[in-house]
């Protein structure tokens, strides 16, 4: 089955009576809502419901607050709070009022699930979200409306598992505050022996067992917020937010508008094969739930962990930390739309930067390890060793997150006022300390390391860790140039003479020393040498890499996987390959509500949005070709037959706004008016270069542009806009 979308291209895409073509409607489908008569036998699969501060799968008794952990070392996990909020609505079977139908549904243009009672008498309507603006905020709405022509009362059930105690809190009741009920309390083990535990406050507006709709009353609506803070003037003023928002009936709308922005920031759309449209949808709905608020104060943000806020318990989702997960597999779809999100990511790794120094140090290394498994203070918490000692990777897939929005933004301040640079040069000095010269092979060797391919530890030279490795520290060189800061020369060394294992014989990357070819593998690893990391090789080599590690990668691995497969053949032109290989996510893919499961057979963590970011990256990176380069956004447009049309708004860079249009043989693009992000002195001037004719196109605001669909790149122009012909 096919989906056409509709999809009028929003005032970013007009500018001066100019228009760029449209994707047109032929079904009144809309791809954004998730519908079901019926909710998923395993409750793991019920939607959550997220806004970067609060997490919370619906009907669950348990929700999430980021940042909050309970429990010592690797015993730290998310604390579990309960939920207020645990309600599920009934109605009484009538025989006047005939069968009771049931409709559950998340809008995914809004944030809200709704659940719809409709009988003769009466359509009821429960609806449920993480408010977007005010992210201290839960709420519930309750609309009862008249149906048909009987007066009498009507009355709904709100049946509820609601219990104001937790494993993980030892809480104490207060006083009412303004009517509401309120709880508060810490958490029962620091993370770090001797510290503080943290403080949690819950108001919320009481729930009673039942509403009714009178005699007299054809509708009424009720309303229900829960707070959460870390201390009672916090949860008081949000509390009365929530209040004030309720009585000028602007609670809703203002979390509607936020979803609104966002949207309006990042859409992601095609023509092609409805289940391909509605999981790209998913995708990019929850992971932008897993960020905070657009206009959310610097400093609050604690993390994106696999699962997201809605899970992490303890032994759940592992337990809620914070892995390479975040920097490499969510953070560059992110990063590509909202500079400002993908700056809360870089500033939660320079929170940590105390901890990063203990674990370095703890080693017996110099500068900065961070922790394979992360929650507030950067200290490691992974509840095995193994992966904490070995996994050292992890430092630089977070400095490839720091390049990475350089690279994109230009914003130094990252580096400077938010302390960016010492992560950089921190992680350099680790690497400096970690290796180890042979003159037999005249290069450096990392020993002792467990790839991203768990299945092997203790071994030598990972290409991957020797690769991050190798561009980290290449990075503080040239961060210390741009900074006029004074790189020790051992940085540039190591970068030139780091090992790369390659087999000369077979014309391929092994995965570390001692690796034998067919050899089972976990997961993407090697073939993630050409994207993300960007290593140069000649096109038989990457073709070897992906063709020799695809035949004995694990099938039930994790499901990012699958997505670095289909980059790496689209870049080798190879499409239908690529799309074969990708659609294997979908076996991840747990309906009716687009919630992912790490594992293809419903096992793992749950809402997987690693899996998600590979997804998406093989969409926003493999389709389109781009790549964040030092000088420009290069771009090389290939996706297959069955997508006819791919639209995709809001890509930032250089302070600037793009919206861009993949249809058939042409590529239209349009730079929007006024747009700038925060961490931006000012928009640069941009133009488009084409690969085979050297084609330069300057690109106007407002003035939409179309060229032929081939390789190119976006970069800066050289002197002022105004005087390019027109």
């Amino acid at each position: 089955m096919r989906l056409i979308l509709y999809v009028t291209l929003l005032s970013g895409l007009c500018g001066r009576g100019h228009n760029l073509p449209t994707m047109t409607n032929e079904t009144p489908t809309d791809p954004y809502i998730f519908t079901t008569d019926l909710l998923p036998l395993d409750p793991r699969f019920l939607p959550p419901l997220a806004n970067g501060l609060l997490g919370w799968r619906v009907y669950c008794d348990i929700m999430h607050m980021g940042g909050l952990y309970n429990g010592e070392g690797g015993e730290c996990h998310r604390a579990n709070l309960p939920s207020p909020l645990a309600v599920r609505m009934e109605i009484e079977e009538d025989e006047t009022a005939g069968p009771v139908q049931h409709s559950y549904s998340l809008d995914t243009h809004t944030g809200i699930f709704t659940h719809s009672l409709r009988t003769a008498n009466v359509m009821a309507s429960q609806l449920l979200y993480a408010h977007r603006h005010h992210p201290n905020l839960l709420v519930m709405e309750v609309l009862l409306v008249r149906q048909g022509t009987s007066q009498e009362p009507i009355r709904v059930k709100l049946d509820s598992r609601f219990k104001p105690r937790s494993d993980d809190v030892v809480f104490q009741s207060e006083p009412q505050y303004k009517g509401g009920s309120y709880i508060h309390g810490q958490t029962i083990t620091p993370e770090v022996p001797g510290d503080v535990c943290p403080a949690v406050h819950l108001i919320w507006t009481p729930i009673p067992t039942a509403l009714s709709l009178l005699a007299d009353q054809t509708q009424s609506r009720w309303g229900f917020v829960v707070t959460v803070a870390g201390d009672k003037e916090s949860a008081q003023a949000h509390y009365d937010t929530g209040l004030e928002l309720m009585a000028n009936g602007n609670l809703r709308p203002t979390h509607l508008r936020a979803w609104e922005e966002l949207w309006a920031g990042s859409k992601l759309e095609l023509i092609g094969p409805e289940e391909f449209s509605r999981a790209l949808i998913g995708c990019m709905f929850y992971l932008l739930s897993a960020f905070p608020s657009l206009h959310e104060v610097p400093g609050h943000f604690g993390g994106v962990s696999p699962g997201g806020l809605s899970n992490g318990g303890s032994g759940q989702d592992y337990w809620g930390h914070v892995f390479w997960d975040q920097d490499i597999w969510m953070y560059p779809s992110i990063g590509l739309f909202y500079p400002q999100l993908a700056r809360t990511v870089l500033e939660y790794r320079v929170r940590t930067l105390n901890g990063a120094k203990h674990n370095a140090e703890k080693q017996g290394y110099k500068g900065l390890k961070f922790p394979w498994e992360s929650a507030v203070s950067g200290r490691e918490v992974c509840p095995e060793d193994i992966y904490g000692q070995q996994e050292i990777h992890i430092n630089g897939d977070v400095t490839l997150a720091f390049q990475h929005y350089l690279y994109l933004t230009q914003d130094l301040s990252m580096f400077t006022e938010g302390r960016g640079s010492e992560v950089i040069w921190g992680v350099a000095d680790y690497w400096v300390s970690r290796v180890t010269w042979s003159p037999e092979e005249q290069s450096y060797l990392i020993l002792g390391v467990m790839p991203p391919d768990e299945y092997y530890h203790n071994v030598n030279n990972s290409v991957y860790t020797n690769t991050v490795a190798k561009i980290s520290l290449a990075f503080a060189v040239e961060l210390a140039s741009l900074l006029n800061y004074p790189a020790p020369k051992e940085w540039k060394q190591i970068a030139d003479k780091i090992k790369i294992p390659f087999d000369q014989e077979h014309n391929y990357h092994p995965e570390y020393d001692g690796y034998k070819k067919g050899q089972f593998v976990k997961q993407a690893d090697t073939v993630m040498l050409g994207y993300p990391l960007g290593l140069a090789m000649p096109p038989k080599v990457r073709r070897n890499d992906l063709e020799f590690y695809e035949a004995v990668t694990d099938p039930s691995g994790p499901a990012m996987t699958w997505g670095m497969f289909a980059v790496g053949w689209l870049e080798l032109g190879e499409v239908e390959r690529a799309q074969n290989l990708l659609k294997k996510s979908f076996k991840n893919i747990q309906g009716p509500f687009q919630v992912w499961s790490e594992s293809s057979d419903g096992s793992g963590a749950v809402n997987f949005l690693t899996g998600m970011g590979g997804f998406l990256q093989a969409v926003l990176f493999g389709y389109t070709g781009f790549r964040v380069q030092k000088d420009c956004l290069a771009f090389a447009p290939l996706f297959p037959d069955d997508i006819s049309q791919l639209c995709i708004r809001g890509i930032s860079y250089l302070g600037n706004k793009m919206d861009w249009l993949f249809r058939g043989q042409e590529v239209h693009i349009i730079l929007r008016e006024g747009a700038k992000h925060a961490g931006s002195t000012k928009p640069c001037a941009l133009q488009v270069v084409l690969k085979n004719s050297g084609t330069k196109i300057p690109l106007i605001s407002g003035k939409p542009v179309t060229f032929p669909r081939e390789p190119g790149l976006i970069c800066k122009v050289d002197g002022d806009l105004r005087y390019w012909p027109m």
